[in-house]
């Protein structure tokens, strides 16, 4: 135990800072490299990392890192799912887990934290668009409470092959049962 009290190999997550940038870049150009979940082909790089975080930040969204002793394991983030004013109560996530770290609890660590701070944030609705419907990716989400709204077949392409996107929803706090403080617009 350290002097907190905490097991010195608990996750911790916590909000994402600037300083973080180099680490969730790594992390997301392995996804890109080697994987399905992005339908990036190229990784950002470290400036379009750490604009994509200030981005974020400044709309007062959550955007969080899970580490362990000071290692960053994986990222999530919520941001608008549309544009549109009357999407302002919808959310969707981004969940990025450093590969030698998958299957350890880091995201669903950090994705229950985000569940808790979009709602905190006035979301009502979280949508998950999994690219490549990557079969760990799905399973967390519906560990987590997500339900499956749909498939989208073969809207991306990568690696030679086509790719579908899995969509999936939750509710946040009350959802659609009650009527929000503001309405849009």
């Amino acid at each position: 135990m350290d002097d907190a009290g905490q097991a010195k190999n608990d996750v911790i997550v916590r909000r994402a800072h600037i300083t973080d940038a180099q680490a969730i870049a790594d992390i997301y150009a392995h996804h890109v490299v080697n994987g399905t979940a992005s339908f990036d082909t190229v990784p950002r790089t470290l400036e379009q990392t750490e604009q994509k975080i200030a981005d974020i930040l400044a709309h007062s969204w959550p955007f969080l890192v899970a580490e362990r002793e000071g290692v960053i394991l994986g990222y999530a983030y919520a941001t608008a799912f549309r544009d549109r004013p009357a999407y302002g109560f919808t959310c969707e996530n981004s969940i990025y887990v450093g590969a030698q770290h998958v299957g350890q609890g880091v995201g669903v660590a950090l994705m229950r934290r985000l569940l808790d701070e979009a709602h905190a944030c006035g979301f009502r609705q979280m949508i998950a668009v999994i690219g490549g419907g990557e079969p760990a990716s799905v399973a967390l989400h519906t560990k987590m409470g997500f339900t499956f709204v749909g498939r989208m077949r073969s809207t991306g392409r990568k690696f030679g092959r086509w790719l579908d996107s899995v969509y999936m929803q939750a509710e946040l706090g009350e959802g659609d049962r009650t009527a929000p403080a503001r309405e849009p617009g």
